[in-house]
């Protein structure tokens, strides 16, 4: 399963989050049942930062959610957001490379 986040921070705090998420991106790639961990940024708006993290059962997801880094990550980051933050899970139908 995928879990797409999108975050929206005021400009004064995007290089905070970057520094954040490179401090702590490693130690989500190793939570249990994390395969595989993206940050991407809007090309219009470089406020809107997207999380793909793909997991190998919901499970997972929700062991992560419960964990210490997340809610210390959590207490932190939502401080910087000027948008309430948006989440999905999703299943991938179709996947190619090209």
């Amino acid at each position: 399963m995928i879990r797409i986040v999108k975050m929206t921070f005021r400009a004064e705090h995007c290089d905070d989050f970057l520094a954040h998420f490179n401090s702590i991106k490693e130690k989500i790639i190793a939570m249990p049942g994390c395969n595989s961990l993206r940050l991407h940024r809007d090309l219009e708006n470089p406020n809107i930062f997207f999380t793909y993290s793909s997991w190998e059962e919901d499970s997972a997801l929700q062991n992560y959610r419960k964990s210490e880094l997340f809610l210390k990550t959590w207490s932190i980051v939502k401080a910087w957001f000027s948008e309430r933050p948006d989440a999905w899970s999703v299943d991938t139908i179709f996947d190619a490379s090209c």
